[in-house]
């Protein structure tokens, strides 16, 4: 386990990664956490007094790594670009277990399952954890439906997020 202060940052112009929210997290600090290894992996601890879980650390060139910091976590923070935060985290060993409920679901339509099977872990991971951060059952219920619906048309998540929007 690490653990340091570090400071909120935002990248301005930085391809995909525009307006991303993270944490740096320093290649002396990815060696500890897991020595020679340079791909992305899910850590677990805590930013401040939130925990999180199964997070991955994303590498960004010459050992140093970032750790994204969704909408949820800023709002539960309650900080942002430049405000300082108390990093305690580890690898997380175990990893993020996809919602049960959208598996069970996915079993039943074989043609949203095959394409949701050719997605990365990471891509599979957007969508289980966007039906685990809904509050109430009628909403990870409807979360589920607009999934299936999505996988069937071989939706990604960000193409799902977008025609959702544009259909509001």
């Amino acid at each position: 386990m690490i653990q340091f202060n570090t400071t909120i940052q935002k990248f301005n112009q930085q391809g995909e990664k525009t307006g991303w929210t993270y944490i740096e997290i320093s290649a002396e600090q990815a060696q500890l956490l897991k020595p020679h290894y340079k791909k992305s992996f899910p850590v677990k601890g805590k930013i401040d007094a939130i925990d999180i879980t199964s997070i991955a650390l994303i590498p960004m060139g010459e050992g140093k790594y970032i750790l994204p910091l969704n909408n949820t976590i800023r709002k539960l923070l309650q900080k942002r670009k430049n405000d300082s935060v108390f990093v305690s985290i580890e690898e997380d060993q175990i990893g993020y277990v996809l919602n049960e409920s959208l598996i069970e679901c996915l079993q039943d339509e074989p043609t949203a399952l095959a394409f949701f099977n050719t997605l990365t872990k990471g891509h599979q991971n957007y969508f289980s954890k966007w039906i685990d951060a809904a509050k109430t059952i009628e909403t990870q219920t409807k979360r589920i439906a607009m999934i299936i619906h999505a996988l069937n048309n071989h939706w990604d998540y960000g193409s799902m997020i977008r025609n959702n929007a544009k259909n509001k």
